[in-house]
């Protein structure tokens, strides 16, 4: 399929037990990425247990029935590979790139942290990963400049009750308040076959992967009662702008502009990244001729737009800069809101268009050049969209964004009275 943006084969089979599994054959060098994706983020959170599927990222590696604590990661990169876990909002995902004989070391590795981490799931466990994420937070949240951005804009864009109000990271107290049999709930509810897609891709075959994945989670039980998850495609709109000031140890003001677009997999959103491409990546782009060469009002090196891509709710759209010396955060705030508004007004030019869409082109076929990037696209397909295959209708989606859909989009989605969210930091005054 040359032309569709995926030119490798694809494979597909499901297990008695629901279990999904993709299989791209690709005889270019001896290796396979295993990619196993969960349907189960944050946005799956019950009331009260935010936190739990990261939490889960982490108990992941803490030992299963016939795999000792650490011993996962000890087996994987002792066979001369690599493997690491994510959680976002809509999924969860754990995935390993290992030399091709090794294959089945890591399809047994998965199907018994799948169907065998409860079992071996201890109090001292679950404590001890409760403090490594509160450190996390720590790390990646509390104690960095701007860390925290996230985190606040995610409420200002989703009220209360929706789906993606909170960010994974989670509530402390949710996770410090659960007890253990809690927690075994949650695996058992989400961490089951017939809520997984497995995608194998390298060299290998279709057969030798459907023969292993039947071998080793074939005999595990599928859940017949997994909970739907909450419906957020449609979000309230207050009809104005929301907005946030800040001030923390930060060293100078950054200003986010942040509005709700459409979900990630329509044609909406193949719009939004072309206009998010246009507006704020790299030299050529909207944002950094204006700031940054034009009125030298923002840091060169830290302006930038992009689409956060989540598929179950109208996604973000942000637009962020950092102040140059001297420069207000009111100045920094109504020079980026002038480029945004801009962009529903001033046509985007053809010049614009072709850089914009020759940028995603690389950033496409960079994600699909290695096996473990095929992996991951084909999960993510299949997981929220049925079917593997349709990743090969992104790219080709980008570049049929025209100028005027572009303005249309800005016109309708990115007006100040459009709930536009506003998050400024301002540095804090320091003692002599």
């Amino acid at each position: 399929m040359p032309d569709s943006g995926y030119p490798w084969p694809i494979e597909t089979t499901r297990l008695d037990n629901g279990l999904r599994v993709v299989v791209s054959e690709d005889r270019t060098a001896p290796a396979v990425a295993v990619n196993l994706w969960y349907d189960v983020g944050s946005r799956h959170e019950p009331e009260g247990q935010t936190g739990f599927a990261h939490l889960f990222e982490h108990l992941m590696f803490e030992g299963s029935v016939n795999v000792a604590k650490t011993e996962h990661m000890k087996l994987i990169q002792g066979s001369g590979g690599s493997l690491n876990a994510t959680t976002n909002p809509d999924r969860t995902n754990y995935f390993e790139t290992v030399p091709a004989e090794h294959l089945e070391l890591a399809l047994w590795l998965e199907a018994d942290r799948m169907g065998g981490l409860v079992p071996a799931l201890t109090q001292e466990t679950l404590d001890n990963q409760r403090e490594v994420v509160k450190n996390e937070r720590r790390q990646r949240y509390e104690n960095v400049p701007y860390g925290d951005a996230w985190l606040r804009l995610l409420p200002l864009l989703y009220p209360p009750g929706h789906p993606y109000h909170h960010a994974t990271i989670g509530s402390m107290a949710d996770l410090n308040a659960a007890g253990l049999p809690t927690f075994q709930a949650f695996h058992q509810t989400y961490y089951a076959p017939n809520n997984a897609v497995l995608t194998v891709v390298g060299d290998t075959t279709a057969a030798e992967v459907f023969a292993l994945a039947d071998k080793y989670f074939g005999s595990i039980p599928p859940r017949a009662d997994i909970p739907a998850a909450p419906d957020g495609r449609t979000v309230p709109t207050a009809g104005r702008p929301a907005g946030e000031t800040v001030t923390a140890d930060v060293p100078a003001p950054r200003v986010y502009v942040a509005h709700r677009s459409e979900p990630f997999g329509t044609p909406g959103y193949d719009v939004a990244t072309v206009l998010a491409t246009v507006l704020g990546s790299g030299r050529g782009s909207r944002l950094y001729q204006r700031l940054a060469d034009g009125e030298r009002i923002a840091q060169p090196d830290l302006i930038g737009a992009y689409g956060v891509d989540l598929a179950h709710a109208p996604a973000p759209l942000i637009a962020t800069a950092t102040a140059r010396d001297g420069v207000t955060a009111e100045r920094l705030r109504d020079g980026l809101a002038e480029v945004v508004d801009e962009l529903a007004t001033v046509s985007v030019t053809a010049a614009e268009l072709d850089r914009a869409k020759a940028l995603l082109s690389t950033t496409w076929w960079r994600q699909m050049s290695t096996v473990e990037g095929r992996a991951d696209t084909l999960g993510r397909y299949a997981t929220q969209f049925g079917d593997p295959a349709k990743a090969g209708e992104r790219l080709p989606a980008w570049l049929a964004v025209t100028a005027e859909q572009i303005a249309e989009q800005a016109a309708e989605l990115l007006r100040p009275e459009h709930d536009r969210v506003t998050l400024i930091y301002v540095p804090e005054e320091k003692a002599a």
